[in-house]
């Protein structure tokens, strides 16, 4: 056992010597118009690896000028997202990968889930949502409680109207929910079906109800980094759906989304936002991952072409036709950060920098050297769209030796105003308040 795992680190120390390096300074991956190099690609892909390592004893991430951290919750089972119920309960869906046992196949496949091991992402699923109670509005849960077990993989959550909807991997499900209860036992009701399968490279699905609770809006993401398994294999894929809450009937809202994971309402304007992890394997500093508004029926490239018409010649099976309508997002995020939470400032008491705009989870890179993301980022918003630089808000996760601390991924505005963090590696969840 020792001597195998001596040859697991004599390999990844050989893979972390391959591959290339960024050309271009992190920041040229942000913003509405991100500088875009030429590809650049290998037979072994760029692999830099944060290994997993957790919180020492007493250090804590650091927060913005301004700003206060503290422990929300600890000794989680990597929690993964976040929802805030009305009466400021806090539900954190404790998750990971379901069993795909046709994902990952041959050297690269094998390389992937030597990655995802030392990444910390390798752990069985949980399968539970956990609710976490602040009574005494100290900025701690002091309350515990199992909220609903026996989930199969479960990521995004949504209360409308006493019906509380969980997306699993493979499914959309509906629960009764009464206001205050700590635990539903009831067995749920699936909605609908989502591309789930023995290959499932995408695991995560998202959901949000529109405004006035008629639909759901679901995240289903790529079935391949550039569909590589074939087109038949996307079917229902790197979409946003649009669901009918009491049909289940439904349609394809946006499409050309490779992996998109939050989902927020832009507060002033109602428009549909998404954050969206784009493709690898083409450079350390392509492609940006990136924040769009969606636009219904709108195309966004994938896997044909990425930012517009930017064609992606690894893919074979090209339609040009799609390509000609692609839409370039609205705002970059930054190559390989794997941008996963989005939570605009509506009822955040940040303070007047972060009174405006978007918080953004980014879990961290390992297609890139150096390393990207491990961090919540603000993005300023004005009149709706966004309006300047994105600012450092929680850094930290990284030690200097390059491991990870923590990796940050859902973001939740709480009912007091504070932001929530979900930390999947130091199994813990952060809540940011402005200093007194």
């Amino acid at each position: 056992m020792r001597r195998a795992h001596l040859s697991t680190l004599a390999l990844l120390a050989t893979l972390a010597a391959c591959g290339d390096e960024a050309q271009l300074p992190a920041e040229a991956g942000f913003g509405p118009n991100p500088q875009l190099p030429a590809p650049r690609s290998s037979v072994i892909p760029t692999v830099n690896i944060a290994p997993a390592k957790g919180w020492p004893e007493g250090v804590m991430p650091s927060p913005a000028a301004g700003l206060q951290v503290t422990t929300f919750a600890a000794g989680l089972d990597h929690p993964r997202w976040l929802y805030v119920l009305p009466n400021g309960d806090v539900l954190v869906a404790e998750s990971n990968a379901p069993p795909k046992p046709e994902d990952g196949g041959g050297i690269r496949g094998w390389v992937m889930g030597l990655v995802m091991d030392r990444a910390g992402a390798k752990t069985p699923s949980a399968n539970r949502i956990t609710l976490l109670r602040d009574a005494d509005g100290d900025g701690v849960a002091e309350l515990r409680e199992t909220f609903l077990e026996g989930l199969n993989s479960p990521f995004g959550m949504a209360l409308v109207e006493g019906d509380f909807y969980v997306a699993n991997t493979d499914a959309v499900l509906r629960f009764p929910y009464e206001p205050g209860q700590t635990r539903i036992t009831e067995p749920g009701r699936q909605l609908v079906a989502l591309p789930g399968g023995p290959i499932n490279h995408h695991w995560t699905k998202n959901l949000i109800a529109s405004r006035d609770g008629s639909r759901l809006y679901v995240t289903t993401g790529s079935n391949s980094n550039v569909g590589e398994n074939g087109l038949a294999a996307e079917e229902g894929r790197a979409a946003i759906w649009e669901v009918d809450r009491n049909t289940g009937e439904h349609r394809l809202f946006a499409t050309g989304l490779r992996n998109p994971n939050g989902l927020a309402w832009e507060p002033t304007t109602g428009v549909l936002w998404t954050a969206v992890n784009e493709r690898d394997e083409i450079g350390s500093d392509l492609v940006p991952d990136y924040m769009t508004s969606v636009r219904d029926g709108g195309f966004y490239g994938w896997p044909f072409s990425y930012y517009g018409q930017h064609v992606d010649e690894r893919v074979k099976e090209q339609q040009p036709d799609l390509v000609a309508r692609a839409i370039v997002p609205d705002y970059a995020l930054g190559a390989h950060t794997a941008s996963l939470g989005l939570a605009f400032a509506e009822g955040a008491k940040l303070g007047p920098a972060f009174a405006s705009g978007a918080f953004i989870g980014q879990h961290g890179s390992w297609n890139r050297r150096p390393a990207s993301g491990y961090k919540v980022i603000f993005v300023p918003f004005t009149d709706g769209k966004p309006s300047g630089a994105p600012v450092d808000v929680l850094t930290g996760f990284l030690d200097t030796e390059g491991n990870a601390r923590g990796r940050p991924v859902g973001v939740a505005v709480d009912s007091q105003g504070g932001l929530l963090v979900a930390d999947d590696v130091g199994n813990r969840i952060f809540r940011l308040s402005a200093k007194p």
